[in-house]
């Protein structure tokens, strides 16, 4: 999948830390670190989101995934988050603002920025209509866990 990101999680090996910590090595600023190992891949998903979200605020590329290796983790955004990364790739790809996003769908600029927001919970069918209002249509695919 386009945003499934390889991690790393390791036991933390400082003098008197405990847990373990977690770093992607294609997202930068994503680092974390948790108790337990359930813990560290739970904070690890937000992690990513969070620094995803960033570069979306900051208006930079998205990063590319690396290939898989032995002894990482991968973890993949949720659908809607996948759809919403989409809408701000193409966006990018074509040179449309969030301005010019408002303007096709008729809704206000605050509003656009929503659709582009990892931390509000849009609803699918709004991202496909902002998709569609730009050229692109949404498409899901199944993949093997």
């Amino acid at each position: 999948m386009k945003y499934t990101f390889p991690c790393n999680i390791a036991p933390d090996t400082e003098e008197g830390s405990w847990g373990f910590v977690v770093s992607f090595p294609d997202v930068k600023g994503a680092h974390t670190s948790g108790k337990t190992f359930k813990e560290a891949i739970i904070l690890a998903e937000d992690c990513m989101v969070v620094a995803l979200s960033c570069y979306v605020d900051l208006g930079h590329e998205l990063p590319t995934p690396s290939p898989f290796q032995d002894g990482q983790e991968l973890l993949t955004v949720q659908p809607v988050i996948a759809a919403q990364l989409d809408l701000y790739a193409a966006m990018r790809e074509q040179g449309v603002s969030r301005a010019d996003l408002a303007q096709r769908l008729g809704i206000s600029e605050l509003d656009a920025d929503q659709l582009l927001s990892l931390d509000y919970c849009t609803p699918i069918g709004q991202v496909t209509k902002a998709l569609k209002a730009i050229g692109c249509e949404l498409a899901a695919a199944e993949q093997a866990a």
